[in-house]
Parts: structure tokens; sequence; C-alpha cells
């Protein structure tokens, strides 16, 4: 069975305030084509389809599109809910879609009831794992514990226990939007740590052929059957090196995986640049990058005069400007996105705590407040999402 990877659409976003929708128009136009050119026998779509619990309408109508012209081809599509997706809301109608061929897994409590497709070996059970909050699914999934290991592995019980019921050589696929433990992070990924711990272990999904997972924005391998396609574009500058794309995935008859990537279209490539105005402005050797999208960032010992408009005229796609200075007091300027980039929403309240109390930092008992302090939030966002 030829199954085709992809996650983390993130519909509906932006890029420094660049619009992205012509872009994710053209990269949905490659999908289809995709489907159709290669001969794939189900789409994986595993989350964040849209970049906010409430997107814009045209994200809503470009996903509508999407979804119409893959039931027009008879192809299945498997898609679960994501860490920015409204879990109701995009399950909406998700009955009336499975008559078309178009599955939508936003409840944690189908876990564990598949989508069976047959090929010439028998049949492929598919499960799709929403994302999982800890605080929100634990009673449902009856986890020991409100942490994404301990919710995660709940649901793959089930799935495993569905599994075991089915006829032998019945081959297997999960969809789960997680931190896999030994993943790389880019900037432009939402913070989901609870309980002071945001992975899970990849031996999470012993007992399945092939995990297709979503979150992580770069395209890797943790193991070969464990893989992140991740976005189709890049959405912060630290993901200015990858290599977008999905993959597309052979399953034999015995459930080994042959994988293989399809690379997305580049709308415009990505550029950091770095040094004192002046050689910025100068160096034959950045005209490469005068096409791109670009990040300069500005060691300038003291601030130049007007920098965006000067080097806007040399890179007329400049959509981000950075100081920091080489060396010296200006150091200080570094702004304070680039002082939390990278810092996890527990890091940055115990920085805040030493920081108002000099030479005393948060305590244990002070660390765990905090921690409970931030999940209790987290659980009333997503449950007002959710009622949305």
């Amino acid at each position: 069975m030829r199954l085709l990877h992809t996650s983390d659409w993130h519909l509906g976003r932006s890029f420094h305030r660049v619009g992205l929708l012509t872009a994710q128009r053209a990269f949905l136009d490659h999908l289809v084509a995709t489907v159709r050119d290669r001969e794939i026998d189900a789409v994986l779509v595993a989350g964040d389809v849209y970049d906010r619990a409430v997107p814009p309408l045209a994200a809503v109508e470009l996903f509508d599109e999407a979804l119409h012209r893959l039931a027009d081809l008879g192809v299945p599509t498997v898609m679960i809910s994501g860490n920015h997706d409204s879990a109701r809301r995009l399950g909406v109608g998700s009955g009336l879609m499975e008559r078309a061929g178009i599955h939508l897994r936003t409840d944690p409590a189908g876990c564990g009831t598949p989508v069976l497709l047959h090929d010439a070996h028998g049949p492929v059970a598919l499960y799709g794992l929403p994302y999982l909050e800890p605080a929100m699914v634990r009673d449902a999934l009856g986890a020991p514990r409100a942490d994404h290991a301990a919710v995660l592995g709940a649901a793959m019980d089930t799935v495993r226990a569905d599994l075991a019921g089915r006829p032998p050589g019945t081959r297997s696929v999960v969809l789960a939007h997680a931190f896999v433990t030994g993943g790389a992070v880019s900037d432009s990924e939402r913070d989901i740590t609870v309980g002071g711990v945001a992975s899970v272990p990849a031996a999470v999904f012993d007992g399945v052929d092939y995990a297709a997972l979503g979150h992580l924005h770069g395209c890797q391998t943790l193991t070969e059957r464990i893989r992140y396609s991740g976005s189709p574009l890049a959405y912060s500058f630290s993901e200015a090196t990858h290599r977008k794309s999905m993959w597309l995935v052979d399953l034999d008859a015995d459930g080994a995986v042959h994988a293989e990537r399809v690379d997305c279209p580049v709308p415009r490539p990505l550029a950091r640049i770095r040094g004192p105005l002046e050689r910025l402005l100068d160096d034959p050797a950045l005209a490469g990058h005068e096409d791109s999208w670009v990040e300069a960032t500005l060691t300038d010992s003291a601030r130049p005069h007007e920098p965006m408009a000067r080097l806007a005229r040399r890179f007329p796609h400049l959509v981000s400007l950075v100081f920091d200075p080489d060396e010296g007091p200006a150091r200080s300027l570094a702004s304070y996105a680039q002082r939390l980039r990278g810092r996890s929403d527990q890091e940055i309240a115990e920085d805040f705590v030493a920081h108002v109390r000099p030479g005393r930092a948060a305590d244990a008992h002070e660390r765990a407040e905090l921690r409970s302090a931030i999940d209790e939030v987290r659980a009333q966002e997503m449950a007002a999402e959710g009622a949305r």
C-alpha cells in the first residue's frame, strides 16, 4: 500500500506578516498532483491543518477545496487534529465526510477505531490519534498521570488492543501529533510542555508498522518506521536550511517500510545574513539572497540610521531586522523575543522568579506550583477553544 504522509499545513498562517495563502494553495496543488501521478492509495495528514482554532474564512475555503479535490480522486484521506486546531471545529461534519473517503479523527475516544483499507495483501488498519492535551483527556483514556507520555501511552494501548483482535497479518499505521524524543525542534512550533516534560519516547509506538508524526516542522526520520513529514512551508527563519517535503511510504505485504521524500514547492527561499550594515549593503557574495525572504542581523556597535529602509533597497523582501552588536554595552539591545527564543513557559516563569528575587531561584515546591499553574492555564485555554 502506498501512503503519502504530510502534516502541519497551518492554513491561514503568515510569515512575518506576509500572507502565505498563495503558497499554501500551490502546495495543495502539488499534493493533489502527487496523489494522482504517483498512484497514492491513502493520504495521511498528521495534524495542525489550520494555524489557529478559529481560522480565517480564506483558509477554510482552501481546506474545503482541497478535500473536494482529494475526494474526486477517490483516494482516502485520514486526518487528525493538532495542537493548533480546534478539534471540535475540525471534526464538524466528519460523519458525512467519511462517506466521501475523508476520515477526520479529532475525538480521543476514537483512538482505537481504525480506518480499514485493503490492498492485494490484505487489510491495513489506520489509527488516528489527535493531539492529546493531558489534563483534558487523562480520565477519558484512563491514563495514570496527566502528562504526554502517559496519555499517548494509554491511547496506544487501545490501538494495540484493537489490533490484537484483527486477523493475523493485518498491517497497522498510526497518525499522531506529538513531540517524540530525538526530534529536532524549530522556532515556529507552539510549546506543548506539560508537567515539565514535552517529549514522549519513541517506544510508545511499539507494535505498529508505521507512525506518521506531526508537530515538528523539520522532515526527519527517528527510526525507519517513525517519521515526521515536517511542514510543507517554512514558518520561521530557524527553518531556513530545511528541505520541505512529504514522505511517500510503501508498506509491503509484511509491513516493511520503504520511504521516499517528495519535495514541496518553495515560494521564496529564506536567508539569514549577519554583519555590519555597510558590509551587508555592499558584499557581492550576498547577491544570491536579493530575491529571498531575509532576516538581517546587524552587528554594528551603534544603531545605524534607517537600517530597514536602506537594507530594503537591496533586499526588497527583508522581513526581519535584529540588532546583535558584536561587543560592548549595545548587546543589551538584543530583543526580548531573542532572549526568550527556544525557552519553554516553565523556564520563562522560573527565570522571572530569579530576576525579581536576586540570589534565590525558585525552589522545588515553587517550581511545582508554577508547573501546576501553567498546566491549568493550558487546560482552560483548550476547554475554551473546544467550547467556542
